[in-house]
């Protein structure tokens, strides 16, 4: 069983940074492909970013990109989701997925990933 445990949400100002991390447990864990998701109030979860396995391929939503960045430490079973130039819309709950299917592609859907975190609330304020 894989247990995600997110970390590292709070409230920052317009521009802002926030670094969230991810502590997964699972002895195969750094062996699955890895996402960032994000649901606002009133709207329906959305992909932000995902990562491959071995962390060599990344994909990133249109609406993050350039400002956000995926990363994972397997030896520590960690993903991380550096946000910088933070806006009133990224303001959301943050949820971490893993892909148990060890797909060569960076899964993008909900409906592709098995694990979920319990979440993270990500608030900025202008």
């Amino acid at each position: 069983q894989v247990q995600l445990v997110e970390s590292g949400g709070g409230t920052v100002l317009t521009g802002g940074s926030l670094r969230l991390s991810c502590a997964a447990s699972g002895r195969t864990v750094n062996t699955y492909a890895m996402g960032w998701f994000r649901q606002a109030p009133g709207k329906v979860r959305e992909f932000v970013a995902g990562v491959s396995r071995t962390g060599s391929n990344v994909n990133y939503a249109d609406f993050v990109k350039g400002r956000f960045t995926i990363s994972r430490d397997n030896a520590k079973n960690t993903l991380y989701l550096q946000m910088s130039s933070l806006k009133p819309e990224d303001t959301a709950v943050y949820y971490c997925a893993a892909d148990r299917q060890r797909r060569t592609t960076v899964p993008v859907t909900q409906d592709e990933y098995d694990y979920w975190g319990q979440g993270t609330q990500v608030t900025v304020s202008s």
